[in-house]
């Protein structure tokens, strides 16, 4: 599907990590980020300096001359979010001579094949390693890798405990939801809601998925029930949006759609077969969202306001044609392109990247798209979306 400059053959498995996956994988509570899946593959631009966890190291290697090398580890090669993350983060390695390596899972959730990259890029000495973590399985093997003196960089989901990895690259996906929960209360204008919630996972815990989740209820000003966990909020009772609209809710079904179109049109056939006065969708992301709109488009149902997150190009004909509302749009591409740059920088001038103030990551903004816009609810149009989707 992509042309990759420089491929690395074989995912070299470590069966110490291959174990603690497992056992992580049922343990964990938080970490991983937007959705589908594909195959493991790798890539390179460019060539220079290096970055490692200690200005020290890092000036050690850019004075010696070393190659700087930098891994980058996303969930998927299928996913257009993680496709923009490896398009930016490959100009940018290509603007500043670093080489670079891409690797993906094979599936989201894959963590054995992020774990075999990361200690690829142990063994091959690479100086950093930008992940976008499939799950709290990979923390022992990022863990080792820090221990190599790699500066290690999260993108789009701070993990669980932040201190896993050096930094992280993200929306505040908490406010991103809050943003299309707002937009709902007030467009519905009083009415009734009878809502649909469809999340990413029901058999593991992630926190974009609870941090989406609940900022889409607060927006709406509608309790979540537990801070950690999806689906404990209070069946029905009386929103209040943040910024106006209130009215009686009544949540009428919450369905996993592991973040992807399959996922969401089946989630949103069994939630309309329950229910088929539903009028407002909250949905993960865009794929799961656009899987929503064709199902209720099958089902010949109109007015149903369909609410996203992510603010990806190929969502736009959907917004104009009002198959989906309004989504909340992030910058995958900048979370990649910074991530590259900030270990360059690094090695070069011994400089670390800090968080936002007030944050324990790097806010790389969000920003509210939609063709119908509310009076009192700030948003762009899909003219304004159209130039800025994604891009770094």
């Amino acid at each position: 599907m992509r042309h990759h400059i420089v491929v690395r053959t074989g995912l070299r498995p470590r069966s110490k990590f291959a174990q603690l996956a497992v056992l992580g994988a049922v343990a964990g509570l938080a970490v991983a980020a937007c959705s589908s899946g594909s195959s493991t593959s790798s890539s390179s631009a460019g060539a220079s300096t290096s970055a490692s966890t200690s200005a020290s190291t890092s000036a050690s290697s850019a004075s010696s001359g070393k190659t700087v090398q930098v891994a980058l580890i996303l969930k998927d090669f299928t996913n257009p979010y993680f496709i923009s993350m490896e398009n930016s983060a490959k100009a940018d390695a290509a603007k500043l001579n670093v080489q670079l390596t891409v690797s993906a899972g094979t599936t989201d959730g894959d963590t054995t094949t992020q774990i075999s990259a990361i200690d690829n890029a142990i063994a091959d000495g690479d100086q950093g390693i930008i992940i976008t973590p499939n799950g709290p399985a990979v923390n022992a093997a990022l863990t080792e890798a820090k221990s190599h003196n790699i500066y290690v960089i999260a993108l789009d989901t701070v993990p669980t405990p932040p201190s896993i990895v050096n930094l992280t690259y993200a929306t505040n996906n908490y406010a991103a939801g809050q943003l299309i929960g707002q937009y709902t209360a007030k467009a519905l204008n009083g009415k009734p809601a009878d809502i649909a919630m469809l999340d990413l996972f029901n058999n593991q815990v992630v926190s974009v998925d609870i941090d989406r989740d609940h900022g889409f209820l607060n927006g709406m000003g509608i309790s979540v029930g537990n801070a950690g966990l999806n689906g404990d909020e209070p069946k029905s009772g009386t929103y209040k949006g943040g910024l106006g609209g209130t009215g009686s809710y009544k949540i009428s079904c919450q369905e996993a759609t592991q973040g992807a179109v399959p996922g969401g049109q089946s989630a949103m056939e069994d939630c309309l077969s329950k229910d088929p006065n539903i009028n407002v969708v909250y949905a993960i992301n865009e794929p799961a969202a656009e899987g929503a709109a064709a199902a209720i488009k099958a089902a010949g149902k109109k007015g149903i306001i369909v609410a996203a997150i992510d603010g990806g190009c190929a969502d736009i004909p959907f917004l104009q044609d009002g198959e989906m509302t309004v989504t909340a749009g992030q910058f995958p591409g900048k979370m990649a392109a910074l991530g590259v740059s900030a270990i360059d920088t690094l090695v070069k001038t011994g400089k670390a990247p800090t968080a936002t103030t007030g944050l324990g990551f790097f806010n790389t903004g969000t920003e509210l798209y939609t063709d119908s816009p509310i009076a009192g609810v700030p948003s762009s149009n899909t003219t304004k979306e159209a130039s800025l989707c994604w891009q770094a």
